[in-house]
């Protein structure tokens, strides 16, 4: 038998013969990348939740609508149209289709956490009467603390030392931040603690519920079940507390059409969580979260004026410290700090002139933050109009 035979006969291939390594019709099948960048996602949500918060704040304060019950009531009875709306005529809110709801359920699951959702939200606005939304920011910053301890309450989670004294790092920061506040009110200050024991507690609840498998909802899904049983329950509220005293001059004094902006502004905050959640990892909505929380503050001085010390300022950064090291830990910040650096080092060789500029806007705004925006402390309620005055008399100068 000749080697051609021989060749035939085992069944080899010629050597030359190269198998495809990708078939092409599966790639032809693969659904293009979106062509949508996270950060656009990120952008959205930060400009959304902050919107949000300012926005609440004018209509209270600035507009001086003293009815915050009944705009949170506004809200949830927004959202739930808005979410019906969906269900109906989209596929957002298809995910509802693979909870099991029962109305036992709903009564032993959804209406208590609806009860703590609806305290949650009503100290929250209450607190905008009394507070400016810089110190609000700071006082929020103990929401993973509420967290940690109503999850040992329940039951949740089990009771780690460690990471209780890496949380109350965080305490300590909202302490000190608490000493430098200008325009502390008592009252807001509890219930502001108040609104973040009772949304630690709904957190906590809404957890024990999502840990099983057939109760998995996206925060759209999540709404579309809690906004009305928190409707009704915050309208039954301001029906007695604030509706009696409401006229249509309160309601003129904001105007029909900023109400609907307001609405939809709430509406379209929890329309971009579920976007964000879908696109980006938990570090990117934790390091977004303290972003957030800082351009709030600045936007807070910049809009309203309100006063920030450097007592503040460093009680702040202590407590955003502590969260970011409590949310991430210590070898992931290491390890993405280190990535950042390199990143930054990149950027420097390939943009030279464009990293210039961006230190020294970033020192201009320092400078700026630390020389104009921040109020000295040490300085709270002196008039130096008394001084000039005593100096001229010894000087022998007159007005």
């Amino acid at each position: 038998m000749g080697v051609e035979e021989k060749s035939r006969a085992s069944g080899d291939s010629p050597r030359d013969a190269v198998l495809p390594t990708v078939n092409p019709e599966v790639e032809k099948a693969q659904a293009p990348k979106s062509a949508i960048h996270p950060a656009f996602y990120v952008s959205i949500w930060i400009a959304m939740s902050s919107s949000v918060i300012l926005f609440n704040k004018w209509i209270l304060s600035a507009k001086g609508f003293d009815f915050p019950v009944v705009l949170t009531t506004y809200h949830l009875v927004f959202s739930t149209i808005m979410t019906q709306i969906l269900a109906r005529y989209t596929t957002l809110l298809d995910g509802r289709k693979t909870v099991k709801m029962t109305g036992k359920v709903y009564l032993r699951a959804i209406v208590p956490i609806g009860f703590f959702f609806s305290l949650s939200l009503i100290c929250g606005n209450l607190t905008y009467l009394y507070l400016s939304v810089s110190f609000i920011q700071m006082l929020k910053a103990t929401t993973p603390v509420a967290v940690l301890l109503s999850g040992w309450a329940l039951g949740v989670s089990t009771i780690n030392m460690r990471v209780f004294l890496n949380v109350s790092v965080i305490v300590v920061g909202v302490i000190i931040a608490s000493y430098g506040e200008l325009e502390f009110v008592w009252l807001g200050v509890i219930l502001q603690i108040a609104g973040v024991a009772f949304e630690a507690l709904r957190l906590t609840m809404v957890q024990r519920l999502l840990s099983s498998a057939e109760f998995k909802m996206d925060p759209l899904v999540s709404l579309y079940y809690f906004a009305p049983i928190c409707a009704l329950m915050n309208g039954v509220v301001a029906l007695f507390w604030e509706v009696p005293r409401l006229t249509m001059a309160d309601v003129d004094r904001v105007g029909l059409f900023y109400f609907f902006l307001n609405g939809l502004c709430a509406f379209g905050l929890n329309v971009s969580v579920v976007f964000l959640i879908g696109k980006t990892s938990s570090l990117v909505l934790t390091l977004c979260g303290v972003l957030k929380d800082v351009l709030l503050v600045v936007a807070s001085m910049a809009i309203y004026g309100s006063q920030v010390t450097l007592t503040q300022f460093f009680g702040y950064s202590i407590a955003l410290g502590g969260m970011v090291y409590y949310k991430l830990g210590a070898e992931t910040i290491k390890s993405y700090a280190g990535e950042a650096g390199r990143q930054w080092a990149d950027f420097g060789n390939r943009r030279p002139v464009l990293r210039r500029i961006s230190i020294i806007l970033l020192s201009v705004f320092v400078v700026f933050s630390l020389l104009g925006g921040f109020a000295p402390d040490y300085a709270a309620g002196i008039d130096p109009t008394e001084y000039l005055n005593e100096a001229k008399s010894k000087i022998g100068m007159s007005d």
